[in-house]
């Protein structure tokens, strides 16, 4: 089988890019490890995911958001920052009167099947389901990609999506930096006593950090940090004493707090490619640039990363130009490195100074927090990096 493209990774970046590129002429093959049946109806996973304005932009222009349930669309106004017991801290509003709310929220498992909707009947888009790459080789003229049912696939471009642990991005030789920040991730919803009023809430405490991102209908998103060993003993707590322990951490600032889905627990891993693109390879997503969730920023920067390389694309096919030249990668690697690079570093900052437990570092937030309210400077640079009007501050996290 040949293609013009063949992206691997069928999470919500792959499938925009192949979205963004339904209508261009190019032949798009979409690989994926899960079954068409988890592509079409994709199970709840807990996570929920802050858009920006920007990246609500994209999807209505990629059709998506149209796709969405309004019930799945959370309003985010306000977002509370706390360190500790203090009771200082920083507190972020829209930056105009004329902004209603800092962003939205919406659960990951919604654009997923969103995601897949606005691709399922596109004659130029197909799909490989329950199948995974093997190997992958390239020459002048295409790339190879032999997948796990024995086929062959040809391809003038071949675009990574398969996740932070990209096995196309090892085998092509690119290396990545790697954080393991040695902490697990629960996610799940709860039912509150007392009204959230739109706020999303970040805590950083000692040695946990918590968040609450607001949902409609009363209930938030709780995002809880803890060492792995102190996680597991949260993910076997029966619902009556889990939802004792999380009124505890909240400090009963909620009320009465019940669980209303299921839980789930990930691993925190940040990730950088040191490269962005290979011979007829580009990276997209996760595979790119794996974020911390602090700052909410990873399916942003995959949507921006989606939109600058759907862009060069279709006007290579338009002019009848090369698609994999390598002017074209090398010009979609800078583009994407310049959005990236400084986010992602002032990210890695921000979560080295807000977790460690230390008594200095945690002198050093407070201040730092206190400032942000009190001086306008100070509280502009660290909402910009938090939650501006294109950049709402929450907890979340996707997949490629």
């Amino acid at each position: 089988m040949n293609v013009d493209i063949a992206v691997v990774g069928a999470g919500p970046a792959g499938l925009c890019l192949a979205r963004s590129l339904a209508r261009t002429g190019l032949s798009v093959l979409v690989i994926e490890q899960q079954s068409l049946d988890a592509l079409r109806e994709p199970p709840f996973d807990g996570r929920e995911i802050a858009l920006t304005m920007r990246s609500v932009r994209i999807l209505q222009e990629l059709g998506l958001w149209q796709r969405l349930e309004p019930a799945s669309i959370s309003p985010l106004r306000s977002a509370r920052v706390l360190n500790g017991r203090s009771p200082h801290g920083l507190h972020v509003t829209p930056s105009s009167a004329a902004d209603s709310q800092l962003g939205f929220l919406v659960p990951n498992h919604c654009i997923r099947r969103a995601a897949y909707a606005s691709i399922e009947h596109e004659p130029n888009i197909s799909l490989a389901c329950g199948v995974s790459v093997e190997s992958i080789a390239s020459n002048d003229a295409a790339a190879r990609l032999r997948l796990s049912d024995g086929a062959e696939v040809g391809a003038r471009l071949v675009v990574a999506a398969d996740s932070r642990y990209s096995r196309l991005r090892r085998d092509a030789g690119i290396a990545a930096d790697m954080h393991d920040f040695g902490k697990t991730m629960l996610v799940c919803r709860m039912a509150l006593e007392r009204p959230h009023h739109e706020e999303a809430l970040e805590w950083f405490g000692h040695a946990q950090t918590l968040a609450a991102l607001p949902l409609n209908g009363g209930e938030v998103s709780v995002v809880l940090t803890l060492t792995p060993r102190e996680m597991q003993r949260v993910m076997e707590m029966s619902e009556a004493d889990f939802e004792m322990e999380m009124r505890r951490r909240f400090d009963g600032r909620f009320g009465a707090m019940r669980l209303t889905s299921t839980r789930h627990a990930y691993p925190l891993v940040g990730v950088y490619a040191r490269r962005f693109v290979a011979h007829r390879l580009a990276l997209i997503g996760d595979a790119a640039v794996g974020m911390h969730p602090v700052t909410a920023h990873g399916f942003n920067l995959g949507l921006q990363g989606v939109q600058t390389l759907g862009s060069l694309l279709a006007s290579a096919a338009a002019g009848g130009h090369d698609i994999a030249s390598p002017e074209l990668l090398r010009r979609y690697q800078r583009m994407h490195r310049r959005a990236t690079w400084p986010l992602y570093a002032a990210t890695m900052a921000v979560v080295t100074l807000y977790t460690d437990d230390r008594r200095i570092p945690r002198l050093a937030r407070s201040a730092l927090l206190r400032a942000s309210q009190t001086l306008p400077p100070v509280r502009q640079g660290i909402a910009h990096l938090l939650a501006s009007r294109r950049s709402p501050f929450a907890m979340g996290r996707h997949r490629s």
